[in-house]
This record gives C-alpha cells, sequence and structure tokens, in this order.
C-alpha cells in the first residue's frame, strides 16, 4: 500500500486532507519536525463538535485614543475575508471588550468562511452555536468593541500569547483549541500527521482485538508514529 503524497500548490486537497485530522495529531506531527510553537494558547471552543480549517486571514486591533470623538465602529474588514479562510483576530487576549459576535458569525457564514479565532473575547455565543458557526476564542463578554478598539491592520503578523501566526499560515482549530501550520510546512506536516493518525488506528484496532496496549504500541511504531511511510507494516520491523 503507498500512502498518498502531500499535496503541493492544492490549495483544496490540502484543505481536504486537513480537515480529516483532528488538532492532536497535527500537534504530534509538528512535534516531529521540532518547529516554533503552533499551539494558540488559550484558545477554547465556543461552538463545539465544530472545525475551522483553512489559510489565517489576520486582523489585529488596538485600543481607541481617549481624546477620540464620534462613534467608532470596531470594524468593517469581514467582506474582504476570502472564501474558506479563518479569521484570527488579535485583541491582545483582552477580556474587557468583544471582537466578534452573532452578526460578524452570520456575514461569515454567508461568506463561506471556514471559521475564527479571536485572541480576546466574543459574545451573542448562544446564536453563533445554533448556526453552527466555528468560533473560538480566549474568553467571552458582552460588552461591545464600539468605542473601545479600532481595527489597526489586516494581513499581518500577528502574536497569539507568544505564537506568531502570519497572513496564510494554515490554521485548524477543534474541540482540543486551536494551532498555526505554517505555510511553507504545510505538506509534509500533513504527510505526517496522516501517519499518525494510521499508526494510533492501528493500535487502537489491535487493543480491541484483544492485545495488550504496551505491545501494540511497539508493533506499530508508537514512538516514532509520524514515519508510517508506506501504511504501515504489521510485524513491528
Amino acid at each position: 500500500m503507498t500512502t498518498a503524497t502531500a499535496p503541493s500548490g492544492d490549495t483544496g486537497e490540502l484543505r481536504r486532507r486537513l480537515a480529516r485530522l483532528d488538532t492532536a495529531a497535527l500537534s504530534d506531527a509538528m512535534d516531529s519536525l521540532r518547529t516554533p510553537p503552533c499551539v494558540l494558547p488559550g484558545i477554547r471552543p465556543r461552538t463545539p463538535g465544530t472545525l475551522a480549517c483553512g489559510p489565517a486571514f489576520t486582523v489585529r486591533y488596538r485600543p481607541l485614543d481617549p481624546d477620540a470623538r464620534g462613534f467608532r465602529n470596531a470594524a468593517d474588514y469581514i467582506d474582504e475575508v476570502p472564501a474558506g479562510s479563518v479569521v484570527v483576530v488579535d485583541n491582545g487576549g483582552s477580556l474587557t471588550c468583544t471582537n466578534w459576535g452573532s452578526l460578524l458569525s452570520s456575514v461569515a457564514l454567508h461568506r463561506g468562511v471556514s471559521g475564527t479565532v479571536v485572541h480576546g473575547s466574543v459574545r451573542d455565543v448562544a446564536e453563533s452555536r445554533a448556526a453552527g458557526y466555528p468560533l473560538f476564542s480566549t474568553g467571552v463578554t458582552m460588552v461591545s468593541g464600539k468605542n473601545r478598539v479600532v481595527l489597526d491592520r489586516t494581513g499581518v503578523s500577528v502574536d497569539v500569547a507568544g505564537t506568531t501566526v502570519d497572513p496564510g499560515d494554515w490554521i485548524v482549530a477543534d474541540d482540543n483549541g486551536a494551532l498555526r501550520v505554517p505555510a511553507a510546512l504545510a505538506g509534509e506536516v500533513l504527510r505526517r500527521a496522516e501517519a499518525v493518525d494510521r499508526t494510533e488506528a492501528r493500535i487502537r484496532a489491535a487493543v480491541l482485538d484483544g492485545s495488550r496496549l504496551d505491545g501494540a504500541r511497539a508493533r506499530f511504531g508508537y514512538a516514532r508514529p509520524w514515519e508510517d511511510e508506506d501504511g504501515g507494516r504489521h510485524d513491528g520491523r
């Protein structure tokens, strides 16, 4: 059996295959490459059971100048977000005001956006959950960001509690949390994560069939599961 090679330049195929994996397998694959941090710390699912998977569209906020006069909207960038993207919002992890609500979720769903990750707070969680929109954040509050924060820039590198996300990095978020996969490594991370997934599936099947866990782990290469290049041997060699 020959394992499919990682896609090169095929965003649709990359998205399809990444979306079949969970963040645990992807994290193990990143660990095997000894890459910089991939986890987006403190990010929690607000719509359990959903998946966000796509290239990052980054958004950075800054506090409103206290001397500013007149109404200041939080931002009108959503119409520029390409379908399939994951919006990554950086408001410094603030718990004092929101950067996403049900109106943005509705527009994002309509435009085919894959999901949103907010380093900060969101609101209208019940509405986003009812709509099934993949939403992840540091915190939740009812307090509006209007007249509190303003858009700084889009399409720039953002810092999510020590993890840098660049525009175009792949973001995958599920019930475990959220992580980023550098765009340049996405194909190799995918290949290794698929191998991790196969290895763990074989171990699970063997144990359910009566094997001891320690024996199954040794047999199927649990210590280096990403090395399952050809579909895996069943003799542990």
